[in-house]
């Protein structure tokens, strides 16, 4: 049974099971196709067509019940994309032949009702783009990283004409390919070129998901380059725009937290950065309404400690009160630490601490966590540590010379360990 497929249909563009489903080449059906490949999902179809709407919105069971009474190739296959089993893979494999039949030997390889992707021999276009992709995949958990990068980039040479939308995600795994493979830079080009196809209208989950990563990419190669933490900045801001506490809590804090990162690991060099500091300490606060220490411990660690230290040097009249902030912030983590298991770590926050509380004069307390982090860092054998910690207390010394040792009467100019 050689049922000829509409082209180009929008295969690959939305999550399962749509990613699979075909629209049949009846009236109404290239309208369909036009307006998905664009990404948009029109709100009213013809009642036939109404199977895509409803696997769209996840209601797969009403999706096959509307195509249950369609004789039609194309139902068949809809109906074992939806509902897939050996049964029904054995008696349609018999009857088809085509394309068809390469797309539903896809589905049963994605179900694991076969053990191999497909051969694309003979399949164009998005078919092809389909095929190649899940064979990159198996070469992929074979540890054939050159050949799964090949065989995307076929893929997507096959496909960016006639479905930008669907190479543009293949354009993003393929990019976490060449990171897996060593390559950030490739990424960073394929990430780009995915951008491009996609548009700034076209599926915003989508563009948010690789315009997050490609923040990612320029964080992780940017050492300290102006230029490349720029980039990083305005691709967390772009993410950010899409991304909200309410609807992506978790991709939401994370794009928070790295401009936050990134605005604390650019060099001053412009009047515009000491106002970026006063950002990145707004967005730490974000992501900490996200991040809380019973529901990520981890992530709520290094936002907490990177609040804390971010408050020390932010410009602001309200100095003290920051000060005053970092000091019960690092109480909080020293709460959560183990020195015994993790003493280099309990010693930074310490030396952080201590320093907070000598800018605000409390210069005995702050003598007590110096030493104490003191100790730990000579444990660890961390001397560029202890040297710093050595300029503070030094700096105490200078004060309590001066002053006498009554707390209050200065604060340190020394620099946090």
């Amino acid at each position: 049974m050689n049922a000829r497929l509409l082209h180009p249909q929008p295969l690959g563009i939305f999550p399962l099971p749509a990613a699979y489903l075909v629209i049949p080449a009846a009236n109404g059906g290239a309208d369909l196709c036009a307006a998905l490949l664009t990404g948009h999902v029109p709100d009213d179809v013809p009642d036939y067509l109404r199977f895509y709407l409803q696997a769209l919105a996840g209601d797969t069971d009403g999706a096959w019940q509307s195509l249950e009474n369609d004789p039609s190739p194309e139902a068949r296959y809809n109906r074992f994309v939806l509902r897939s089993n050996p049964e029904d893979y054995a008696q349609l494999r018999r009857t088809f032949d085509g394309e068809l039949a390469a797309l539903l030997d896809l589905v049963a390889y994605t179900a694991g009702i076969i053990d191999q992707p497909p051969d694309p021999e003979g399949c164009h276009g998005d078919v092809a783009a389909c095929l190649l992709a899940a064979h990159a995949a198996y070469a992929m958990e074979h540890n054939q990283h050159e050949g799964a990068c090949a065989m995307l980039q076929q893929a997507v040479a096959a496909v960016k004409d006639m479905s930008p939308l669907f190479a543009a995600q293949l354009l993003g795994d393929l990019a976490e390919m060449q990171v897996l493979d060593g390559d950030p830079d490739a990424a960073i080009q394929a990430l780009r070129e995915a951008l491009a196809l996609i548009g700034l209208q076209r599926l915003p989950d989508v563009r948010a998901h690789l315009v997050l990563r490609l923040g990612m990419l320029y964080q992780e190669r940017a050492e300290g380059r102006r230029a490349m933490l720029l980039e990083a900045s305005k691709c967390y801001q772009d993410a950010l725009r899409f991304y909200t506490r309410e609807t992506a809590p978790e991709l939401y804090a994370l794009a928070q937290n790295n401009l936050a990162l990134v605005y604390l690991a650019m060099p001053l060099t412009e009047a515009s950065d000491q106002l970026r500091k006063g950002i990145a300490v707004q967005a730490l606060r974000e992501a900490l309404t996200v991040y809380t220490r019973e529901t990520h411990p981890n992530m709520w660690s290094r936002a907490q400690l990177n609040l804390a230290n971010a408050l020390q040097y932010l410009p602001s009249a309200n100095l003290h009160d920051h000060l005053v902030e970092a000091v019960g912030l690092y109480d909080e983590l020293l709460a959560t630490r183990d020195p015994r298991r993790d003493p280099a770590g309990y010693a930074r926050i310490l030396a952080n601490q201590g320093n907070a509380l000598a800018h605000l004069g409390n210069l005995t307390r702050a003598r007590r966590q110096l030493h104490e982090a003191r100790r730990l860092f000579a444990a660890c054998d961390d001397t560029d540590a202890l040297a710093g910690i050595d300029e503070v207390l030094q700096e105490i010394d200078r004060l309590e010379a001066a002053f006498g040792t009554e707390d209050g009467h200065g604060s340190v100019s020394a620099p946090a360990v």
